[in-house]
């Protein structure tokens, strides 16, 4: 008899799944198992809904398919460039969990991260922590303006500090009922807000690299835990860079919607606003009506979505 239930533990070599009555369940896939026409790292991951197999003697299952998928965020695997890693799927709310100090998140992994969100039709939460850290001259202003840059773009944005409990709340209320995927570096202190919206999970927590100001990798698997009020977390591995997936190059300006909002008022409708005359948005940029890091992620991801091969794999929701 066939069971379905969800993916809640990803380690690599096996799963954990959970059926509708909450009983969890070891279970593998086999070594050819694949989603038909999207080649990935990983063919399962946390969010996802499966069909199981019975149980063998030592009670291990078979995962025999896996459902059709709302959504899901995607990076290219950092060891195999035509590849690709599903981080978690079938989530309400991506999350980035970013730093403006101790470590910094640049600015690149931010619209990175992002524009994957738009493109696969996940809604994105920022997340700025360490807000207590922010003790220099003009950190304020900077928290401010960094703020206000991506709200202005239509983004929520919320600043915390897990370490003191600073608007904790208003980011577990705006969790409430969702499952939220959490991404971000290693040190971003993601583990740390983890155990702060989850009390009693007491996830190990690590330190920062203390010469290069990094963080150092505690999370090694990805795992889905429940919120209190509603819903689920699910925590990921740090990573330290997010290479874009099967971004077309006439669709990345799609992915930063100022820059789309803009499009419309170029000379041509083909514009990939680098060069062409009568461009809207090279002219917002000089104008300083869109910020110049913004549009220099833009230019970096087309050029990614330019080379050779790029056009690749997105089949297979």
């Amino acid at each position: 008899m066939k069971t379905t239930a969800i993916i809640i533990r990803n380690t690599g070599s096996s799963y954990v799944a959970r059926d509708a009555s909450g009983a969890e369940t070891r279970c593998l896939v086999k070594g050819n198992f694949r989603i038909k026409g999207l080649r990935t790292t990983n063919p399962v991951a946390v969010g996802d809904h499966v069909d199981l197999g019975e149980p063998g003697p030592d009670g291990v299952c078979y995962i025999t398919g896996v459902l059709p998928r709302r959504n899901y965020i995607i990076r290219r695997a950092s060891n195999l460039s035509k590849a690709a890693h599903i981080i978690a799927a079938n989530i309400d709310c991506a999350v980035l969990v970013a730093t403006l100090a101790h470590p910094t998140t640049s600015f690149t992994f931010i619209d990175r991260f992002l524009a994957t969100a738009e493109a696969y039709n996940v809604p994105a939460l920022l997340v700025f922590n360490k807000i207590d850290l922010l003790t220099d001259e003009g950190d304020d202003e900077l928290l401010d303006a960094v703020e206000y840059l991506y709200r202005s773009i239509g983004y929520h944005v919320i600043g915390v500090s897990a370490a003191t409990g600073r608007n904790i709340d208003s980011l577990a209320a705006y969790l409430k009922d969702k499952v939220a995927l959490f991404s971000g570096n290693s040190g971003v202190g993601k583990t740390t807000l983890i155990n702060a919206l989850v009390p009693g999970l007491d996830l190990r927590t690590g330190d920062l690299s203390a010469s290069h100001d990094t963080g150092m990798h505690t999370t090694t698997f990805s795992e889905m835990y429940d919120l209190p009020g509603g819903g689920g977390i699910i925590d990921t591995p740090g990573i330290r860079g997010f290479g874009v997936f099967d971004f077309k190059r006439e669709e990345v300006s799609h992915y930063f919607p100022e820059i789309f909002k803009l499009s419309k008022n170029c000379r041509f409708d083909n514009c990939t606003h680098t060069h062409e005359p009568g461009c809207a948005v090279r002219e917002a940029v000089e104008e300083h009506r869109v910020s110049e890091s913004r549009y220099s992620s833009y230019l970096s991801i087309l050029e990614e979505a330019s080379a050779p091969g790029a056009d690749k794999y997105r089949a297979g929701y």
